[in-house]
Protein backbone atom coordinates (compact mmCIF):
# COMPACT_ATOMS: atom_id res chain seq x y z
CA UNK A 1 0.00 0.00 0.00
CA UNK A 2 1.23 3.43 -0.95
CA UNK A 3 1.17 6.00 1.79
CA UNK A 4 2.38 9.50 2.52
CA UNK A 5 5.59 8.10 3.99
CA UNK A 6 7.41 11.39 4.09
CA UNK A 7 9.27 13.42 6.63
CA UNK A 8 9.12 17.19 6.51
CA UNK A 9 12.06 19.55 6.87
CA UNK A 10 11.89 23.33 6.88
CA UNK A 11 12.97 26.59 8.45
CA UNK A 12 9.78 28.70 8.72
CA UNK A 13 10.36 30.10 5.25
CA UNK A 14 9.79 27.05 3.10
CA UNK A 15 9.62 23.30 3.52
CA UNK A 16 10.39 20.07 1.69
CA UNK A 17 9.10 16.51 1.86
CA UNK A 18 11.65 13.71 1.93
CA UNK A 19 10.42 10.18 1.24
CA UNK A 20 11.30 7.25 3.50
CA UNK A 21 13.91 6.26 0.92
CA UNK A 22 15.56 9.69 0.99
CA UNK A 23 14.02 11.27 -2.11
CA UNK A 24 13.11 14.96 -2.02
CA UNK A 25 9.76 14.83 -3.84
CA UNK A 26 8.32 18.23 -2.93
CA UNK A 27 10.18 21.50 -2.51
CA UNK A 28 9.15 25.08 -3.31
CA UNK A 29 11.59 27.99 -3.56
CA UNK A 30 12.11 30.50 -2.12
CA UNK A 31 8.94 30.38 0.01
CA UNK A 32 6.18 27.96 0.96
CA UNK A 33 3.84 29.23 -1.74
CA UNK A 34 6.48 29.61 -4.47
CA UNK A 35 6.53 27.34 -7.52
CA UNK A 36 8.04 23.92 -6.94
CA UNK A 37 11.42 22.72 -8.18
CA UNK A 38 10.72 19.14 -7.06
CA UNK A 39 7.18 17.88 -7.52
CA UNK A 40 7.44 14.12 -8.01
CA UNK A 41 4.77 14.00 -5.34
CA UNK A 42 2.32 15.28 -7.97
CA UNK A 43 3.82 13.68 -11.07
CA UNK A 44 6.38 10.89 -10.92
CA UNK A 45 7.44 11.37 -14.52
CA UNK A 46 7.57 15.15 -14.88
CA UNK A 47 7.72 16.62 -11.40
CA UNK A 48 11.40 16.14 -10.56
CA UNK A 49 13.15 14.78 -7.47
CA UNK A 50 16.53 14.52 -5.75
CA UNK A 51 17.48 11.07 -4.52
CA UNK A 52 20.11 8.35 -4.26
CA UNK A 53 20.09 5.03 -6.10
CA UNK A 54 21.74 2.11 -4.32
CA UNK A 55 21.86 -1.63 -4.86
CA UNK A 56 19.02 -3.85 -3.68
CA UNK A 57 20.99 -5.24 -0.74
CA UNK A 58 20.64 -1.92 1.10
CA UNK A 59 18.09 -1.54 3.87
CA UNK A 60 16.75 2.00 4.19
CA UNK A 61 15.29 3.39 7.43
CA UNK A 62 14.35 6.89 8.48
CA UNK A 63 13.81 8.87 11.67
CA UNK A 64 14.15 12.36 13.06
CA UNK A 65 17.22 13.35 15.04
CA UNK A 66 15.47 13.46 18.41
CA UNK A 67 13.24 16.48 19.03
CA UNK A 68 14.45 18.40 15.97
CA UNK A 69 13.38 18.94 12.38
CA UNK A 70 16.54 17.26 11.09
CA UNK A 71 15.71 14.10 9.19
CA UNK A 72 18.03 11.08 9.10
CA UNK A 73 17.80 8.49 6.32
CA UNK A 74 20.06 5.48 6.92
CA UNK A 75 21.27 3.31 4.02
CA UNK A 76 22.85 0.07 5.18
CA UNK A 77 24.05 -3.11 3.46
CA UNK A 78 26.08 -5.95 4.96
CA UNK A 79 29.34 -4.25 3.99
CA UNK A 80 28.56 -0.57 3.47
CA UNK A 81 26.52 2.14 5.07
CA UNK A 82 25.84 5.87 5.15
CA UNK A 83 23.37 8.34 6.66
CA UNK A 84 21.86 11.35 4.91
CA UNK A 85 21.10 14.23 7.29
CA UNK A 86 18.51 16.51 5.65
CA UNK A 87 17.75 19.90 7.13
CA UNK A 88 17.19 23.57 6.35
CA UNK A 89 19.34 25.94 8.38
CA UNK A 90 17.56 27.90 11.07
CA UNK A 91 19.17 29.56 14.05
CA UNK A 92 19.59 32.91 15.74
CA UNK A 93 22.57 35.13 14.98
CA UNK A 94 24.56 37.39 17.27
CA UNK A 95 22.25 40.22 16.26
CA UNK A 96 19.34 38.13 17.57
CA UNK A 97 17.99 37.69 14.05
CA UNK A 98 17.09 34.44 12.34
CA UNK A 99 19.32 32.84 9.75
CA UNK A 100 16.97 30.85 7.55
CA UNK A 101 18.07 30.93 3.91
CA UNK A 102 15.97 29.23 1.21
CA UNK A 103 18.13 26.14 0.92
CA UNK A 104 18.47 22.46 1.82
CA UNK A 105 21.58 20.86 3.25
CA UNK A 106 22.19 17.15 2.66
CA UNK A 107 25.06 16.05 4.88
CA UNK A 108 26.24 12.50 4.13
CA UNK A 109 28.05 10.58 6.84
CA UNK A 110 29.68 7.26 5.89
CA UNK A 111 29.21 4.71 8.68
CA UNK A 112 31.06 1.73 7.21
CA UNK A 113 32.82 0.59 4.05
CA UNK A 114 32.86 2.61 0.85
CA UNK A 115 29.26 2.88 -0.37
CA UNK A 116 28.63 3.27 -4.10
CA UNK A 117 25.64 5.38 -5.16
CA UNK A 118 24.12 7.13 -8.13
CA UNK A 119 22.83 10.61 -7.47
CA UNK A 120 19.62 11.56 -9.27
CA UNK A 121 19.40 15.33 -9.32
CA UNK A 122 16.42 16.38 -11.43
CA UNK A 123 15.10 19.87 -10.61
CA UNK A 124 12.06 20.91 -12.67
CA UNK A 125 11.52 24.63 -12.26
CA UNK A 126 8.15 26.40 -11.93
CA UNK A 127 5.95 23.35 -11.33
CA UNK A 128 7.75 21.57 -14.20
CA UNK A 129 6.30 24.07 -16.66
CA UNK A 130 9.67 25.06 -18.11
CA UNK A 131 12.60 23.25 -19.67
CA UNK A 132 15.80 23.50 -17.66
CA UNK A 133 19.47 23.80 -18.48
CA UNK A 134 22.43 22.87 -16.29
CA UNK A 135 25.68 24.82 -16.26
CA UNK A 136 28.73 23.60 -14.34
CA UNK A 137 30.84 26.29 -12.70
CA UNK A 138 33.89 26.11 -10.47
CA UNK A 139 31.88 25.88 -7.27
CA UNK A 140 28.35 24.84 -8.24
CA UNK A 141 25.89 23.49 -10.75
CA UNK A 142 23.55 26.26 -11.85
CA UNK A 143 20.18 25.07 -13.12
CA UNK A 144 17.95 27.61 -14.81
CA UNK A 145 14.89 27.87 -16.97
CA UNK A 146 15.50 28.06 -20.69
CA UNK A 147 12.81 30.74 -20.88
CA UNK A 148 14.15 32.82 -17.99
CA UNK A 149 17.79 32.53 -16.94
CA UNK A 150 16.99 34.39 -13.69
CA UNK A 151 14.71 31.53 -12.60
CA UNK A 152 17.51 29.39 -11.17
CA UNK A 153 18.92 27.28 -8.35
CA UNK A 154 22.47 26.45 -7.30
CA UNK A 155 23.77 23.06 -6.20
CA UNK A 156 27.01 22.95 -4.21
CA UNK A 157 28.65 19.61 -3.45
CA UNK A 158 31.82 17.84 -2.42
CA UNK A 159 31.13 15.24 -5.14
CA UNK A 160 32.10 15.45 -8.79
CA UNK A 161 29.59 17.64 -10.67
CA UNK A 162 29.85 15.74 -13.95
CA UNK A 163 29.18 12.42 -12.28
CA UNK A 164 26.20 13.89 -10.44
CA UNK A 165 24.59 15.28 -13.60
CA UNK A 166 25.34 12.13 -15.61
CA UNK A 167 24.05 9.87 -12.82
CA UNK A 168 27.32 7.97 -12.76
CA UNK A 169 28.37 5.83 -9.84
CA UNK A 170 30.30 7.64 -7.14
CA UNK A 171 32.11 6.16 -4.18
CA UNK A 172 31.38 7.84 -0.86
CA UNK A 173 34.53 8.26 1.22
CA UNK A 174 34.23 10.12 4.50
CA UNK A 175 31.91 13.10 4.93
CA UNK A 176 30.17 14.47 1.82
CA UNK A 177 27.54 17.11 1.26
CA UNK A 178 25.05 18.80 -1.03
CA UNK A 179 23.74 22.32 -0.54
CA UNK A 180 20.84 23.32 -2.78
CA UNK A 181 20.21 27.07 -2.68
CA UNK A 182 17.94 29.60 -4.29
CA UNK A 183 20.76 32.14 -4.04
CA UNK A 184 24.41 32.04 -4.97
CA UNK A 185 26.44 31.64 -1.78
CA UNK A 186 28.87 34.41 -0.86
CA UNK A 187 30.94 32.41 1.61
CA UNK A 188 32.92 29.25 1.02
CA UNK A 189 30.73 26.18 1.03
CA UNK A 190 32.58 23.18 2.39
CA UNK A 191 31.98 20.36 4.84
CA UNK A 192 32.99 22.53 7.79
CA UNK A 193 30.31 25.06 6.93
CA UNK A 194 27.74 22.29 6.55
CA UNK A 195 28.63 20.77 9.91
CA UNK A 196 28.52 24.16 11.64
CA UNK A 197 25.06 24.93 10.26
CA UNK A 198 23.95 21.43 11.23
CA UNK A 199 24.98 21.90 14.87
CA UNK A 200 23.47 25.38 15.06
CA UNK A 201 20.19 24.16 13.57
CA UNK A 202 20.06 21.17 15.91
CA UNK A 203 20.57 23.41 18.95
CA UNK A 204 17.85 25.79 17.74
CA UNK A 205 15.23 23.04 17.51
CA UNK A 206 16.23 21.47 20.83
CA UNK A 207 15.94 24.84 22.55
CA UNK A 208 12.58 25.48 20.93
CA UNK A 209 11.12 22.23 22.18
CA UNK A 210 12.67 22.64 25.62
CA UNK A 211 10.58 25.77 26.21
CA UNK A 212 7.30 23.86 25.94
CA UNK A 213 5.35 21.74 28.39
CA UNK A 214 6.59 18.23 29.20
CA UNK A 215 4.38 15.19 29.76
CA UNK A 216 4.90 11.74 31.24
CA UNK A 217 2.98 10.01 28.46
CA UNK A 218 2.93 10.65 24.71
CA UNK A 219 5.64 13.28 25.12
CA UNK A 220 7.50 12.37 21.93
CA UNK A 221 4.33 12.55 19.83
CA UNK A 222 3.34 15.86 21.38
CA UNK A 223 6.78 17.28 20.66
CA UNK A 224 6.73 16.05 17.06
CA UNK A 225 3.37 17.71 16.49
CA UNK A 226 4.67 20.88 18.12
CA UNK A 227 7.64 20.87 15.73
CA UNK A 228 5.29 20.43 12.76
CA UNK A 229 3.19 23.42 13.83
CA UNK A 230 6.33 25.49 14.13
CA UNK A 231 7.47 24.47 10.64
CA UNK A 232 4.12 25.63 9.25
CA UNK A 233 4.60 29.15 10.57
CA UNK A 234 5.92 31.78 8.16
CA UNK A 235 8.56 33.78 9.95
CA UNK A 236 8.40 36.90 7.81
CA UNK A 237 4.75 37.69 8.49
CA UNK A 238 3.57 35.49 11.36
CA UNK A 239 1.06 33.63 9.15
CA UNK A 240 0.28 29.98 9.86
CA UNK A 241 -0.15 27.61 6.93
CA UNK A 242 -2.84 24.94 6.85
CA UNK A 243 -0.38 22.48 5.25
CA UNK A 244 2.83 22.44 3.21
CA UNK A 245 1.38 20.97 0.01
CA UNK A 246 -1.19 21.40 -2.69
CA UNK A 247 -3.58 19.01 -4.43
CA UNK A 248 -3.11 15.85 -2.39
CA UNK A 249 -6.57 14.25 -2.73
CA UNK A 250 -8.93 13.39 0.11
CA UNK A 251 -9.66 10.15 -1.75
CA UNK A 252 -7.64 8.62 -4.60
CA UNK A 253 -9.10 9.48 -7.98
CA UNK A 254 -11.44 12.15 -6.66
CA UNK A 255 -11.29 15.87 -7.34
CA UNK A 256 -11.32 17.01 -3.68
CA UNK A 257 -7.79 18.34 -3.81
CA UNK A 258 -6.91 21.91 -2.89
CA UNK A 259 -3.95 24.19 -2.34
CA UNK A 260 -3.40 24.54 1.42
CA UNK A 261 -0.31 26.76 1.39
CA UNK A 262 -2.27 29.71 2.77
CA UNK A 263 -3.38 31.13 6.08
CA UNK A 264 -6.96 30.35 7.07
CA UNK A 265 -8.01 32.41 10.07
CA UNK A 266 -9.75 29.31 11.42
CA UNK A 267 -6.85 26.85 11.10
CA UNK A 268 -4.25 29.40 12.14
CA UNK A 269 -6.18 30.52 15.23
CA UNK A 270 -6.65 26.93 16.36
CA UNK A 271 -2.93 26.27 15.83
CA UNK A 272 -1.97 29.36 17.79
CA UNK A 273 -4.39 28.40 20.56
CA UNK A 274 -2.52 25.10 20.92
CA UNK A 275 0.89 26.77 20.75
CA UNK A 276 -0.18 29.20 23.47
CA UNK A 277 -1.21 26.29 25.64
CA UNK A 278 2.21 24.71 25.04
CA UNK A 279 3.86 27.97 26.24
CA UNK A 280 5.03 29.06 22.79
CA UNK A 281 4.33 32.77 23.05
CA UNK A 282 6.45 34.08 20.16
CA UNK A 283 4.44 32.32 17.42
CA UNK A 284 1.26 33.77 18.91
CA UNK A 285 2.84 37.21 19.09
CA UNK A 286 3.79 37.11 15.41
CA UNK A 287 0.37 35.82 14.40
CA UNK A 288 -1.36 38.65 16.28
CA UNK A 289 0.93 41.02 14.39
CA UNK A 290 -0.10 39.39 11.10
CA UNK A 291 -3.78 39.77 11.99
CA UNK A 292 -3.30 43.43 12.90
CA UNK A 293 -1.62 44.10 9.59
CA UNK A 294 -4.22 42.46 7.36
CA UNK A 295 -7.25 43.76 9.22
CA UNK A 296 -5.92 47.32 9.40
CA UNK A 297 -5.08 47.37 5.71
CA UNK A 298 -8.55 46.12 4.75
CA UNK A 299 -10.64 47.97 7.34
CA UNK A 300 -13.29 49.00 4.84
CA UNK A 301 -13.49 45.56 3.20
CA UNK A 302 -15.12 42.32 4.39
CA UNK A 303 -12.90 40.15 6.58
CA UNK A 304 -11.86 37.14 4.51
CA UNK A 305 -11.69 33.57 5.76
CA UNK A 306 -8.12 33.22 4.50
CA UNK A 307 -5.17 35.20 3.20
CA UNK A 308 -1.87 34.63 1.49
CA UNK A 309 1.10 34.12 3.78
CA UNK A 310 2.12 37.75 3.31
CA UNK A 311 -1.44 38.98 3.74
CA UNK A 312 -2.48 38.77 0.07
CA UNK A 313 -6.23 39.09 -0.41
CA UNK A 314 -6.61 37.61 -3.90
CA UNK A 315 -5.74 33.92 -4.18
CA UNK A 316 -6.85 33.16 -7.72
CA UNK A 317 -7.19 29.43 -8.35
CA UNK A 318 -5.81 27.80 -11.49
CA UNK A 319 -5.13 24.24 -12.58
CA UNK A 320 -1.85 22.75 -13.77
CA UNK A 321 -3.13 20.40 -16.45
CA UNK A 322 0.33 19.17 -17.48
CA UNK A 323 0.77 17.38 -14.12
CA UNK A 324 -0.92 14.02 -13.60
CA UNK A 325 -1.60 14.58 -9.90
CA UNK A 326 -0.93 12.39 -6.88
CA UNK A 327 -1.70 8.85 -8.08
CA UNK A 328 -3.44 10.39 -11.09
CA UNK A 329 -5.87 12.38 -8.95
CA UNK A 330 -6.53 15.49 -11.00
CA UNK A 331 -6.70 18.41 -11.18
CA UNK A 332 -3.54 19.85 -9.65
CA UNK A 333 -4.46 23.26 -8.28
CA UNK A 334 -2.55 26.35 -7.21
CA UNK A 335 -4.37 29.18 -5.51
CA UNK A 336 -7.67 28.64 -3.72
CA UNK A 337 -11.02 30.00 -4.82
CA UNK A 338 -12.46 29.61 -1.31
CA UNK A 339 -10.90 32.92 -0.29
CA UNK A 340 -14.03 34.86 -1.26
CA UNK A 341 -16.47 32.56 0.56
CA UNK A 342 -18.63 33.66 3.46
CA UNK A 343 -17.93 31.43 6.46
CA UNK A 344 -19.42 32.91 9.58
CA UNK A 345 -17.42 30.74 11.96
CA UNK A 346 -14.02 32.22 11.06
CA UNK A 347 -13.90 35.25 13.33
CA UNK A 348 -14.93 33.26 16.42
CA UNK A 349 -11.66 31.31 16.55
CA UNK A 350 -9.65 34.48 16.06
CA UNK A 351 -11.49 36.36 18.81
CA UNK A 352 -10.94 33.42 21.16
CA UNK A 353 -7.17 33.49 20.53
CA UNK A 354 -6.95 37.27 20.93
CA UNK A 355 -8.77 37.01 24.26
CA UNK A 356 -6.47 34.26 25.55
CA UNK A 357 -3.34 36.02 24.34
CA UNK A 358 -4.06 39.33 26.07
CA UNK A 359 -5.42 37.59 29.15
CA UNK A 360 -2.05 35.96 29.78
CA UNK A 361 0.27 38.43 28.04
CA UNK A 362 -1.00 41.98 28.60
CA UNK A 363 0.12 44.42 25.94
CA UNK A 364 1.28 48.03 26.04
CA UNK A 365 -1.35 50.77 26.00
CA UNK A 366 -0.85 51.68 22.34
CA UNK A 367 -0.88 48.01 21.32
CA UNK A 368 -4.11 47.29 23.16
CA UNK A 369 -5.75 50.44 21.79
CA UNK A 370 -4.86 49.22 18.33
CA UNK A 371 -6.26 45.73 18.86
CA UNK A 372 -9.39 47.20 20.47
CA UNK A 373 -10.24 48.98 17.22
CA UNK A 374 -9.74 45.73 15.34
CA UNK A 375 -11.97 43.87 17.82
CA UNK A 376 -14.78 46.40 17.33
CA UNK A 377 -14.47 46.00 13.57
CA UNK A 378 -14.62 42.20 13.86
CA UNK A 379 -17.71 42.43 16.06
CA UNK A 380 -19.40 44.63 13.48
CA UNK A 381 -18.66 42.00 10.83
CA UNK A 382 -20.10 39.19 12.92
CA UNK A 383 -23.18 41.25 13.87
CA UNK A 384 -23.92 41.90 10.21
CA UNK A 385 -23.48 38.27 9.17
CA UNK A 386 -24.35 35.79 11.91
CA UNK A 387 -28.09 35.58 11.18
CA UNK A 388 -27.41 34.88 7.49
CA UNK A 389 -26.64 31.51 5.85
CA UNK A 390 -23.01 30.68 5.03
CA UNK A 391 -20.72 27.95 3.60
CA UNK A 392 -19.77 26.50 7.01
CA UNK A 393 -16.51 25.26 8.46
CA UNK A 394 -16.45 22.69 5.61
CA UNK A 395 -16.37 25.31 2.84
CA UNK A 396 -19.19 24.05 0.65
CA UNK A 397 -18.71 25.59 -2.76
CA UNK A 398 -22.33 25.50 -3.91
CA UNK A 399 -24.40 25.34 -0.72
CA UNK A 400 -25.40 28.00 1.79
CA UNK A 401 -27.39 27.11 4.91
CA UNK A 402 -27.90 28.19 8.49
CA UNK A 403 -25.16 25.92 9.82
CA UNK A 404 -25.39 25.40 13.55
CA UNK A 405 -21.67 25.42 14.21
CA UNK A 406 -21.29 28.73 12.38
CA UNK A 407 -23.85 30.15 14.80
CA UNK A 408 -21.93 28.65 17.74
CA UNK A 409 -18.70 30.31 16.61
CA UNK A 410 -20.53 33.60 16.09
CA UNK A 411 -21.57 33.25 19.73
CA UNK A 412 -17.90 32.70 20.60
CA UNK A 413 -16.98 35.93 18.80
CA UNK A 414 -19.46 37.97 20.88
CA UNK A 415 -18.69 36.09 24.10
CA UNK A 416 -14.94 36.64 23.89
CA UNK A 417 -15.37 40.23 22.74
CA UNK A 418 -17.53 40.81 25.81
CA UNK A 419 -14.86 39.28 28.06
CA UNK A 420 -12.20 41.48 26.46
CA UNK A 421 -14.40 44.53 27.03
CA UNK A 422 -14.73 43.55 30.69
CA UNK A 423 -10.95 43.31 30.99
CA UNK A 424 -10.72 46.84 29.57
CA UNK A 425 -13.55 48.11 31.80
CA UNK A 426 -15.69 48.91 28.78
CA UNK A 427 -18.92 47.92 30.53
CA UNK A 428 -21.34 49.28 27.92
CA UNK A 429 -19.64 47.27 25.15
CA UNK A 430 -19.50 44.21 27.39
CA UNK A 431 -23.25 44.37 28.11
CA UNK A 432 -24.18 45.01 24.48
CA UNK A 433 -22.07 42.14 23.18
CA UNK A 434 -23.20 39.80 25.93
CA UNK A 435 -26.82 40.47 24.98
CA UNK A 436 -26.01 39.59 21.35
CA UNK A 437 -24.27 36.40 22.46
CA UNK A 438 -27.31 35.44 24.53
CA UNK A 439 -29.55 36.00 21.52
CA UNK A 440 -27.46 33.66 19.37
CA UNK A 441 -27.34 30.97 22.03
CA UNK A 442 -31.11 31.07 22.51
CA UNK A 443 -31.65 30.75 18.76
CA UNK A 444 -29.27 27.77 18.48
CA UNK A 445 -31.05 26.03 21.37
CA UNK A 446 -34.37 26.62 19.64
CA UNK A 447 -33.57 26.03 15.97
CA UNK A 448 -30.43 23.89 16.07
CA UNK A 449 -31.91 21.20 18.31
CA UNK A 450 -33.87 18.43 16.62
CA UNK A 451 -36.41 17.10 19.08
CA UNK A 452 -37.10 13.96 17.10
CA UNK A 453 -33.41 13.01 16.76
CA UNK A 454 -32.59 14.28 20.26
CA UNK A 455 -29.44 16.09 19.17
CA UNK A 456 -28.12 19.23 17.53
CA UNK A 457 -27.98 18.86 13.75
CA UNK A 458 -25.78 20.27 11.03
CA UNK A 459 -28.12 23.11 10.06
CA UNK A 460 -31.44 24.59 11.03
CA UNK A 461 -34.32 22.39 9.95
CA UNK A 462 -32.31 19.44 8.64
CA UNK A 463 -31.54 15.95 9.96
CA UNK A 464 -27.82 15.69 9.15
CA UNK A 465 -25.12 14.94 11.71
CA UNK A 466 -21.92 16.99 11.77
CA UNK A 467 -18.64 16.34 13.61
CA UNK A 468 -17.98 20.04 14.14
CA UNK A 469 -20.75 20.07 16.77
CA UNK A 470 -18.48 17.99 19.01
CA UNK A 471 -16.63 21.27 19.63
CA UNK A 472 -19.59 23.00 21.26
CA UNK A 473 -18.22 22.27 24.73
CA UNK A 474 -14.62 23.03 23.77
CA UNK A 475 -15.58 26.67 23.21
CA UNK A 476 -17.80 26.77 26.33
CA UNK A 477 -21.01 27.20 24.39
CA UNK A 478 -22.53 24.37 26.37
CA UNK A 479 -21.47 22.46 29.47
CA UNK A 480 -20.03 18.99 28.81
CA UNK A 481 -22.50 17.44 31.26
CA UNK A 482 -25.52 19.16 29.66
CA UNK A 483 -27.91 16.43 28.58
CA UNK A 484 -28.30 17.99 25.14
CA UNK A 485 -24.55 17.87 24.52
CA UNK A 486 -24.19 14.31 25.84
CA UNK A 487 -26.99 13.15 23.55
CA UNK A 488 -25.43 15.01 20.61
CA UNK A 489 -22.05 13.36 21.13
CA UNK A 490 -23.62 9.91 21.28
CA UNK A 491 -25.78 10.54 18.22
CA UNK A 492 -22.86 11.84 16.18
CA UNK A 493 -20.73 8.86 17.18
CA UNK A 494 -23.49 6.41 16.32
CA UNK A 495 -23.99 7.91 12.86
CA UNK A 496 -20.54 9.13 11.80
CA UNK A 497 -18.13 6.70 13.49
CA UNK A 498 -17.02 4.04 11.02
CA UNK A 499 -14.14 1.55 11.06
CA UNK A 500 -12.56 3.33 14.02
CA UNK A 501 -12.64 6.74 12.30
CA UNK A 502 -15.02 9.67 11.89
CA UNK A 503 -16.80 11.13 8.92
CA UNK A 504 -17.02 14.90 9.12
CA UNK A 505 -20.60 14.45 7.82
CA UNK A 506 -22.41 12.00 5.56
CA UNK A 507 -24.65 14.45 3.78
CA UNK A 508 -24.05 14.83 0.07
CA UNK A 509 -21.97 17.88 -0.78
CA UNK A 510 -20.59 19.50 -3.96
CA UNK A 511 -18.75 16.30 -4.90
CA UNK A 512 -21.06 13.61 -3.56
CA UNK A 513 -20.79 11.85 -0.22
CA UNK A 514 -17.35 12.00 1.47
CA UNK A 515 -15.45 8.71 1.26
CA UNK A 516 -12.54 9.34 3.64
CA UNK A 517 -12.20 10.23 7.29
CA UNK A 518 -11.24 13.75 8.29
CA UNK A 519 -8.48 13.10 10.82
CA UNK A 520 -9.24 15.99 13.16
CA UNK A 521 -12.85 14.79 13.56
CA UNK A 522 -11.73 11.56 15.22
CA UNK A 523 -9.60 13.58 17.63
CA UNK A 524 -12.65 15.77 18.32
CA UNK A 525 -14.66 12.65 19.14
CA UNK A 526 -11.94 11.49 21.54
CA UNK A 527 -12.04 14.79 23.40
CA UNK A 528 -15.84 14.87 23.45
CA UNK A 529 -16.04 11.33 24.85
CA UNK A 530 -13.46 12.24 27.46
CA UNK A 531 -15.44 15.31 28.51
CA UNK A 532 -18.75 13.45 28.90
CA UNK A 533 -17.09 10.84 31.10
CA UNK A 534 -16.49 8.06 28.55
CA UNK A 535 -12.77 8.13 29.26
CA UNK A 536 -11.92 4.48 28.77
CA UNK A 537 -13.48 4.47 25.31
CA UNK A 538 -11.77 7.79 24.50
CA UNK A 539 -8.37 6.35 25.44
CA UNK A 540 -9.02 3.23 23.36
CA UNK A 541 -9.80 5.27 20.23
CA UNK A 542 -6.82 7.55 20.87
CA UNK A 543 -4.44 4.58 21.07
CA UNK A 544 -5.69 3.42 17.69
CA UNK A 545 -5.34 6.90 16.19
CA UNK A 546 -1.72 7.30 17.17
CA UNK A 547 -0.96 4.01 15.46
CA UNK A 548 -2.18 5.50 12.15
CA UNK A 549 0.56 8.12 11.89
CA UNK A 550 3.21 7.56 9.27
CA UNK A 551 6.67 6.14 10.05
CA UNK A 552 7.94 9.39 11.59
CA UNK A 553 4.78 10.39 13.46
CA UNK A 554 3.18 12.72 10.89
CA UNK A 555 -0.45 13.09 9.87
CA UNK A 556 -2.14 14.36 6.76
CA UNK A 557 -5.67 15.75 6.52
CA UNK A 558 -7.51 12.47 5.94
CA UNK A 559 -7.34 8.73 6.52
CA UNK A 560 -8.82 5.96 4.41
CA UNK A 561 -11.46 4.12 6.43
CA UNK A 562 -10.43 0.63 5.37
CA UNK A 563 -6.65 0.77 4.91
CA UNK A 564 -5.89 3.69 7.27
CA UNK A 565 -3.53 5.15 4.67
CA UNK A 566 -2.79 8.88 4.83
CA UNK A 567 -4.63 11.09 2.35
CA UNK A 568 -5.04 14.81 1.76
CA UNK A 569 -2.56 17.63 2.19
CA UNK A 570 0.43 16.93 4.34
CA UNK A 571 1.43 17.45 7.07
CA UNK A 572 -1.78 19.05 8.24
CA UNK A 573 -1.76 21.65 11.03
CA UNK A 574 -5.35 20.70 11.92
CA UNK A 575 -4.40 17.09 12.60
CA UNK A 576 -1.32 17.88 14.66
CA UNK A 577 -2.91 20.54 16.86
CA UNK A 578 -5.72 18.10 17.56
CA UNK A 579 -3.28 15.35 18.49
CA UNK A 580 -1.68 17.65 21.06
CA UNK A 581 -5.06 18.73 22.44
CA UNK A 582 -6.17 15.14 22.95
CA UNK A 583 -2.86 13.63 24.06
CA UNK A 584 -2.61 16.01 27.02
CA UNK A 585 -5.96 14.73 28.29
CA UNK A 586 -4.37 11.36 29.04
CA UNK A 587 -1.09 12.42 30.55
CA UNK A 588 0.12 14.30 33.58
CA UNK A 589 2.31 17.32 32.97
CA UNK A 590 5.84 17.35 34.37
CA UNK A 591 5.99 20.34 36.66
CA UNK A 592 9.18 22.36 37.15
CA UNK A 593 9.90 24.57 40.11
CA UNK A 594 8.63 28.12 39.69
CA UNK A 595 12.24 29.22 40.11
CA UNK A 596 13.35 27.33 37.02
CA UNK A 597 12.96 28.55 33.47
CA UNK A 598 13.68 26.02 30.72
Amino acid sequence: MQNLDYGIIGNCRTAALVSKTGSIDWFCLPDFDSPSIFAALLDREKGGSFHFEVSTDYRITQRYNGHTNILLTRFESPDHGFIVFDYMPRYTTEANRYYMPPEIHRYIRVTKGQPTVRVVYDPQINYAREKVRHEIGDQYIKTHSEEDSEDKVYLYSSLDFEKVLNREEVVLEGHQFFLLSYNQKLVTVDINRILLDYERTKVYWLNYVNRSREYYEYNDMIKRSLLVLKLLSYQSSGAMLAAATTSLPESIGETRNWDYRFCWLRDASMSIDTLLFMKQRTAAERFIGFVKKILKSSRDEPIQIMYGIRGEQTLTEETLDHLSGYENSRPVRIGNAAYHQVQNDSIGYLMDVIYKYYLYFPGTLDEVEEIWEIIKNMVRSVKAAWHKPDRSIWEFRTREMHFVFSKVMSWVAFDRASLIAELLHKESYARKWRDEADTIRAEVYEKGWNEELQCFTQAYGNRDYDSSLLLMQFYDFIAPDDERYVKTVKAIKENLYHEGLMYRYKAEDDFGVPTSSFTICTFWLIEALFMIGEREEAREIFEKMISYSNHVGLYSEDLDFRTKRQLGNFPQAYSHLALINTAVLFSEEKELSKFIRP
